[in-house]
C-alpha cells in the first residue's frame, strides 16, 4: 500500500482582505475570538479611551490658556463647550482606532482561514532561536497567521525594545518561520540589496573567516555564513538550483538557518499585512523554498558519527514545541537513527555537532565607530562654539 502525498495547500484567496466588511460577521467574530481568548478584550479598549481622554485633557488644558487670556471674560462660555468638543474628538478617535484593529484583526483571520491556516493577534516573547528573539525587552509578536500543510510556517511581525527611559529604541522586523524536517548548520545569508552604508543591517556580524562564497551570481544576492568546516556541508545544501529559488523569490529578505528552522527576515517591513500583492509575493516566495527543502531532509552530520549517538543530544535535536508554538511539533518527527549501512555500525541521527550549531560573533566595530566619529564631533562643535 503506497503511502498517501501530503494534502496540497488551497488555493491562494485574498479576499478577505479587501472585500467589504459584513458588520454583522464582524460583531460575531468579535464575541467567539473574546470567548477562545484570543480576540480583543473590553478591558483594552477602555484603556485606549482612557488615554485618548488623558490626551484630550492635556491638549485642551494647553489651548484653553491661550483662550482664557485671547478672550478674557468671554472665555467663560467658550471653555466649557471647548470641552465637550474636544472630549467628543477623543471618544471617536479612540472608537475608531480601536474598530480599525478589530478590522484588520478580522480580514486576517479571514483571510487566514480561506487559505488553510489560523490567526492568533499577539504572541508575547515568541520562544523561536532566531537572532532577533532573544533581543532586547517587550518582545512580542503580533497578526500571526501559521498553517502546517504542507509544513509548518508562521507570518508575523516582531518588535523588541533596546535601552530604557529616553534612550529606548523600538526595533519592528516582519519574519517568516519555516519548520525543517531535521537539525542544520547555524548558516546566514546575509542579503544585500537590504543593506546599508555601514554594511549589514543584520542585529548580528559573523567572524569573516565563516563566509563562504558560492558559485554563479549568487555572491551578488547574498553574503553566505557557515560554521567553520562545515563548507562542504553547505555546498549541499546549496544546489545550484536552491540557490536560485533563493535567489528568484527570496533576495528581498535575511535568511537564517538555526536548529530545525528557517527563518526570513524583513527589517521596518511588516510581514503580516492587508495588502494582497505583499501576501502574493510572500507566498510564491515560502512556496517556492519549501519545494526543495525535502532535499535537506536527508543531510547528516558525519561529525556525530565519530562521536557516538549521545553526541546528537543538544540545541540542534528536536525539542517540545515551545509555548506559542505547538503545531511545529508535529513536524519536527522522531530523533530516530537512520539505517546502517555495510561495514558501518550506526549512521549519523539527525542532529548537529556543537561546533556547526551556532555561527561565531564578530565584534560590531562599524557600530563603534560611527558613535565614536558623533561623540568626537560633538566635542569638535562644543570647542568650536565655546571659542
Amino acid at each position: 500500500m503506497s503511502t498517501p502525498s501530503p494534502a496540497a495547500p488551497p488555493a491562494f484567496d485574498a479576499r478577505a482582505l479587501t472585500e467589504p466588511v459584513d458588520r454583522v460577521r464582524l460583531a460575531a467574530w468579535s464575541r467567539e475570538a473574546r470567548a477562545s481568548g484570543v480576540g480583543p478584550r473590553t478591558g483594552q479598549i477602555v484603556l485606549v479611551l482612557v488615554i485618548a481622554l488623558f490626551i484630550a485633557f492635556v491638549g485642551f488644558g494647553v489651548v484653553g490658556v491661550f483662550l482664557s487670556v485671547a478672550l478674557g471674560s468671554s472665555g467663560g462660555v467658550v471653555m466649557p463647550l471647548l470641552m465637550l468638543v474636544v472630549i467628543g474628538l477623543a471618544v471617536w478617535g479612540g472608537i475608531a482606532w480601536w474598530n480599525r484593529q478589530l478590522v484588520r484583526g478580522y480580514r486576517l483571520a479571514g483571510f487566514a482561514a480561506a487559505n488553510g491556516m489560523g490567526y492568533l493577534p499577539r504572541l508575547a516573547d515568541p520562544q523561536l532561536p532566531g537572532m532577533i528573539f532573544s533581543l532586547g525587552h517587550g518582545r512580542e509578536a503580533t497578526d500571526l497567521v501559521r498553517g502546517t500543510v504542507p509544513r509548518f510556517a508562521e507570518f508575523a511581525n516582531f518588535r523588541y525594545t533596546t535601552g530604557s527611559g529616553k534612550n529606548s529604541q523600538t526595533h519592528d522586523w516582519g519574519y517568516i518561520a519555516i519548520k525543517l524536517d531535521v537539525p542544520l548548520p547555524n548558516i546566514v545569508l546575509d542579503a544585500q540589496a537590504n543593506n546599508g552604508f555601514f554594511g549589514t543591517n543584520l542585529p548580528a556580524a559573523y567572524q569573516g573567516h565563516q563566509r563562504l562564497s558560492l558559485e554563479g551570481d549568487f555572491d551578488r544576492y547574498f553574503a553566505l555564513y557557515c560554521p567553520e568546516g562545515y563548507e562542504q556541508d553547505a555546498l549541499y545544501l546549496f544546489t545550484p538550483d536552491i540557490m536560485a529559488r533563493f535567489m528568484d523569490s527570496a533576495s528581498a529578505f535575511d535568511v537564517e538557518i538555526v536548529d530545525d528552522w528557517l527563518f526570513l527576515y524583513a527589517q521596518n517591513r511588516p510581514v503580516s499585512t492587508l495588502d494582497p500583492a505583499v501576501w502574493a509575493q510572500m507566498f510564491g516566495a515560502v512556496g517556492a523554498v519549501i519545494t526543495k527543502l525535502q532535499q535537506w531532509a536527508r543531510w547528516r552530520d558525519e561529525r556525530l558519527r565519530a562521536a557516538g549517538a549521545g553526541a546528537a543530544s543538544g540545541p540542534g535535536i528536536p525539542a517540545p514545541a515551545a509555548a506559542g508554538h505547538t503545531a511545529a511539533a508535529r513536524f519536527a518527527g522522531p530523533v530516530t537513527p537512520t539505517p546502517g549501512e555495510p561495514g558501518r555500525p550506526w549512521a549519523p541521527p539527525p542532529g548537529v555537532a556543537p561546533e556547526g550549531r551556532r555561527l561565531k560573533r564578530a565584534f560590531p566595530w562599524a557600530t563603534v565607530v560611527v558613535f565614536a566619529v558623533a561623540i568626537g564631533g560633538w566635542i569638535v562643535f562644543r570647542l568650536v562654539l565655546g571659542h
